[in-house]
């Protein structure tokens, strides 16, 4: 009888949580079970160990073979233990030594032939390997997405064979070093083709500075889908944890990690169209939505009345937490989802700018159930919401000079993100209640004109707390210690929601 143990890692959510794989042979009947709470997949790879055991030279074991993947509660997914499973059938055969399995965790779908496949999650399992103090072995397809995990040790193969001949110390596989992925320059289009419309780009810039939410309002081709497009690229860049976190969500996903690109922050743009599970997740194994693939990033969502109200309405807790838990009958999964909303609607159903009523023949009812489609509670979340109006005849005069480039607008926004940082560690929409009593403290007399604008407009103590954040950005904006009246001032104006609503 022979016994022999590795190490692997599962799949739940981000987190990759450690599996123990124990290998035992007896002398019994010959049989091949598998326990552990594996799924259909999992228990495929008996018949993939075999076929990649017998075609790498080996010999698969007779009797009886019981392979336990502990601990027995979690769910396993996908070929990801088939590595795993070949290793600890060969040491406790006595083909490789079980000792050399000590301090390597693996990860990898074995083919027929031996040949080692890449899986997803790879970078959450060499995350999960690092903090443990393990070295990694995976396929080759995975090593870049691995090694993007700083002080990682990384072994990527390309074979069954190649693994068991470094482990046996006759030929060593070298620690895969990253090479620095070519900088590929935004994408993101200037912020110099916005002509006219200084609200909007001045909301723009707010919401980058302080990383708030933003709906804009205002009628077909007023470049309200333009202004969006242009945020990323003036956002202060991520830092490593976010980048990595980031990284990590897209892993699991079905789009994977672009190596040039890893670092930026994405931008997600559903159609009117998507489910709420196509914007939170889910699945019956749990996947990454839209708001969890905007990680760090920005989610906008045009033609916003065009949601339906119940899917908008997913987002509130989200908007809130910064986090979605995703729960189904066999599992849950949580799922980061600290995203920076934008969107855009029109003013009415046709589209028109009602206040000019020239051509909108949209009766009061229709116009009610426009603004009835966003509900109290998901607008109580939006921290700047304003009316882009139509353009005057300067957006056809192509001599005119164009306006402040990215780059220019991108330098005042690292300023005012720099303050935050020094002051707070954190962005003012991330503010607590505690934090928001020690920094965003006003005058008595700007506390009485903020009293008397929650009482005109009816305003809940939550967007009490968002205009407050959205002054302190004002101020650290113009480099002033002290909300003071001008910041409340202009803050206050950027309400156009609860007016419009109001009317």
């Amino acid at each position: 009888m022979q016994l022999a143990s590795t190490y692997s890692r599962a799949l739940l959510g981000i987190q990759a949580p450690l599996v123990h794989i124990e290998v035992f042979i007896g002398m019994a009947k010959e049989y091949f079970a598998m326990v552990g709470l594996p799924e259909a997949a999992v228990k495929e790879s008996r018949e993939r160990v075999r076929a990649a055991i017998m075609n790498s030279g080996f010999y698969f074991p007779e009797g009886n073979i019981t392979v336990n993947l502990a601990p027995a509660d979690l769910p396993k997914e996908g070929g990801r233990f088939d590595l795993g499973i070949a290793l600890g059938i060969l040491a406790a055969s006595d083909q490789i030594p079980a000792q050399s399995l000590r301090g390597y965790e693996c990860v990898g779908e074995l083919g027929l032939t031996g040949e080692l496949r890449a899986v997803r999650g790879a970078l959450t399992a060499s995350l999960g390997a690092r903090n443990a103090g393990r070295s990694l072995l995976v396929a080759a397809g995975d090593a870049d997405e691995a090694a993007l995990v700083e002080q990682s040790r990384i072994y990527p193969a390309d074979h069954l064979l190649s693994v068991c001949a470094h482990l046996r110390g006759e030929r060593m596989i070298a620690p895969y070093q990253r090479h620095a992925a070519p900088v590929v320059p935004p994408t993101v289009p200037d912020l110099a083709d916005v002509r006219g419309q200084p609200l909007a780009r001045r909301a723009l810039e707010i919401a980058a500075s302080g990383r708030h939410h933003l709906l804009m309002i205002g009628p077909p081709g007023t470049g309200k889908t333009m202004l969006a497009s242009r945020l990323p690229g003036i956002l202060p860049p991520m830092n490593e944890a976010e980048a990595i976190e980031t990284a990590a969500v897209h892993s699991i996903s079905h789009e994977g990690i672009k190596n040039t690109q890893w670092f930026m922050r994405p931008f997600r743009a559903p159609h009117h169209t998507a489910s709420g599970v196509a914007l939170v997740g889910g699945g019956s194994v749990p996947r990454p939505g839209e708001i969890s693939l905007a990680h760090n990033g920005v989610l906008f969502l045009d033609e916003l009345a065009e949601f339906d109200r119940r899917v908008l309405d997913v987002l509130r807790e989200p908007l809130e937490t910064g986090q979605i838990t995703i729960s189904r009958a066999a599992r849950q999964a949580d799922f980061p989802a600290r995203f920076q909303l934008v969107a855009a609607m029109n003013p009415c159903p046709q589209g028109y700018d009602c206040d000019l009523q020239q051509h909108c023949r949209c009766t009061p009812q229709q116009r009610q159930r426009q603004q009835q489609k966003l509900s109290a509670p998901f607008i109580d979340r939006i921290d700047l919401s304003i009316e882009v109006v139509r353009v005057g005849r300067e957006i056809f005069d192509y001599d005119a000079a164009p306006g402040e480039n990215t780059a220019t607008v991108r330098t005042r926004v690292l300023a005012a993100h720099q303050r935050q940082m020094a002051r707070q560690g954190k962005v003012n929409s991330a503010l607590g209640q505690q934090e928001i009593n020690q920094y965003c403290r006003l005058k008595p007399q700007d506390q009485r004109l903020l009293e008397q604008a929650m009482e005109r407009f009816r305003l809940s103590a939550r967007a009490y707390h968002r205009i407050l954040k959205v002054a302190r950005t004002l101020a650290d904006m113009s480099g002033s210690h002290d909300i003071e009246t001008p910041h409340l001032s202009e803050a206050l104006s950027y309400r156009a929601l609860d007016r419009w609503r109001g009317d």
